[in-house]
């Protein structure tokens, strides 16, 4: 296939000769999800090791679109500022029935944010900026490359891991395994496990092309468009001037000749002319890709954990398949940190699998209706998506049908980890199981973003002017930080607003998880219900 400057530079490392006995946690998988779970444990000081069978990145974009969710959770993981040097911010889109636009969407969005609704960014850079960034604690995470599970075994403290490699077999003792490692998952094969659900028919041709081309980044989307009759048709702009395209072919189309050049670039370029886009190109990366929406009844097996791919399959519209995936690390990485640590009893990972397992239901049941429309499976989806369309071009009442429902962060509303909270909260938003709320906050050294304070400890969010009550100075010696919001620190009241305090007088007291969730709120400044609360978490120093 045709290469250019823009093409990923794709690298290969060498496997480790020689094995630790012991690793606190190994992760079979050093994909996104791997590498990001490697990185959060070791920003909570804890080794891990991470197995994985290629010798480097991945080749082509893949997962490109990452959402301001994952952005938080990639900060956390010590690639912030790379990932914003490089990726391409969206707020919104565009969809098209043959020559018509029929949606203009935008995604809420306000200049106080940290981060944009989405970012388009290819797989391998993601991969690349968090391998980069567990070299900063070499003592703390090693990669395997070119190495893969070969055998595990559990026992009640831990597991027995046989590793390959290109030098022989090595065995790892691990007190948690992680299986980040894909739709094929080798330890999911190995324990038996398989994925349940629904796997659709129709297909997709995915193609990264390079083009010098400066149009606005958004979504775009084609049904039946005049360039591919029949299809329909996805646009994303990526950096190093690399759009990705992906296209359904027919029923009866082989998926091994569709993919073939002679097939391919006909259709990129009678689409490419359709839009305006006359500048040179050369193909990068093709591919294929089926819709599905499968997944694991539990994530938890004894001392073995699935994330990603590994435990559920979701569909490409919608952009949730890597987002579900960062997020089941970060809601992972300080559970097991805090039982490791001896912070907390195992108890606390029986919450993952409830948890994650709730997104991943949301996640399918959005991606199911969008496959469904993007890809209707008979003859009754697909006529009901073509009176939609027509109906759309003069109807905006009938537009939010076309919307493909981008990933957002999940409420854990039935989480057993929520804590009971005390009545007089003037809004629900940041109710116990809630994503916590961004605020725009005022510090000695200027402003800074509440979210910046996510991600390590348990956080005690204390709005109130008054003098801190002692227990809660003392909260630090728990393990949980503190964070005091005096009514001048929160200038423009977001934070009041946001986290149900009427005005700048009221106090509270809101509990964060490190992951960046609403674990308990509780009126006044009394630390006594919060201590109760702790103590009911198992939460030790």
């Amino acid at each position: 296939m045709a290469q250019s400057n823009a093409a990923p530079t794709l690298r290969s490392f060498e496997s480790p000769t020689s094995f630790p006995a012991h690793v606190p946690v190994l992760i079979a998988g050093g994909g996104p999800v791997g590498l990001t779970l490697a990185a959060l444990l070791a920003r909570h000081g804890i080794q891990s090791l991470v197995v994985e069978a290629d010798s480097g990145y991945c080749a082509g974009s893949r997962a490109i679109c990452i959402s301001r969710r994952s952005q938080e959770i990639l900060d956390w993981a010590g690639v912030g500022e790379a990932l914003a040097a490089k990726a391409l911010p969206w707020t919104g889109g565009r969809s098209y029935w043959r020559g018509t636009e029929v949606l203009h969407f935008q995604m809420p969005h306000e200049p106080s944010q940290r981060f944009a609704p989405m970012v388009n960014i290819q797989q391998y850079l993601v991969e690349q900026f968090v391998h980069e960034a567990l070299a900063a604690a070499p003592e703390l995470a090693t990669v395997a490359w070119g190495s893969r599970v070969a055998g595990l075994r559990q026992r009640a403290d831990g597991a027995e891991v046989e590793i390959e490699t290109a030098t022989g077999r090595h065995t790892v003792q691990t007190d948690y395994v992680v299986a980040c490692d894909g739709g094929r998952s080798t330890v999911r094969e190995q324990l038996g496990l398989q994925l349940q659900g629904t796997q659709y028919e129709g297909r997709y041709v995915i193609v990264d092309i390079v083009q010098k081309t400066q149009p606005p980044v958004e979504r775009l989307a084609w049904f039946d468009p005049p360039s591919n009759p029949g299809s329909t048709l996805l646009m994303h702009r990526q950096p190093d001037d690399v759009w990705r395209i992906d296209y359904q072919i027919r029923d009866d189309e082989d998926p091994a000749e569709a993919v073939k050049p002679e097939n391919v670039l006909p259709r990129v370029q009678a689409h490419l002319a359709m839009i305006g886009e006359t500048a040179p190109w050369e193909p990068l990366w093709i591919s294929v890709y089926n819709a599905k929406c499968l997944s694991l009844p539990d994530y938890r097996h004894g001392r073995v954990f699935f994330a990603g791919d590994a435990a559920h399959l979701v569909p490409i519209f919608g952009v949730r398949g890597l987002n579900s995936g960062l997020d089941d690390a970060g809601n992972l990485a300080w559970k097991l940190a805090a039982v490791l640590q001896g912070r907390a009893p195992d108890a606390l990972l029986d919450s993952y699998s409830p948890e994650r397992l709730h997104a991943t239901r949301e996640n399918l049941a959005f991606g199911a209706k969008s496959t469904e429309f993007m890809a209707p499976p008979n003859f009754a989806f697909r006529l009901m998506r073509e009176a939609a369309l027509r109906l759309a071009v003069t109807d905006e009442k009938v537009r939010s049908l076309v919307n493909p429902r981008q990933s957002s962060a999940i409420d854990y509303r039935d989480s057993p980890l929520n804590l009971a909270q005390q009545g007089g909260w003037s809004s629900a938003l940041a109710a116990p199981g809630a994503p916590a709320p961004e605020a725009l906050l005022l510090g000695p050294h200027g402003s800074f973003h509440l979210t910046q304070c996510f991600g390590k400890d348990l956080l005690c969010l204390v709005f109130g002017d008054a003098a801190l009550p002692q227990a809660l100075r003392s909260l630090p010696a728990q393990g949980v930080a503190v964070l005091d919001i005096p009514a001048e620190a929160d200038s423009l009241g977001q934070a009041r607003q946001r986290y149900g305090l009427p005005d700048n007088a009221a106090q509270g007291l809101v509990l964060v998880r490190p992951d960046g969730y609403v674990l308990g709120r509780w009126r006044g400044l009394d630390p006594a219900p919060l201590l109760v609360a702790l103590e009911a978490l198992g939460w030790t120093a």
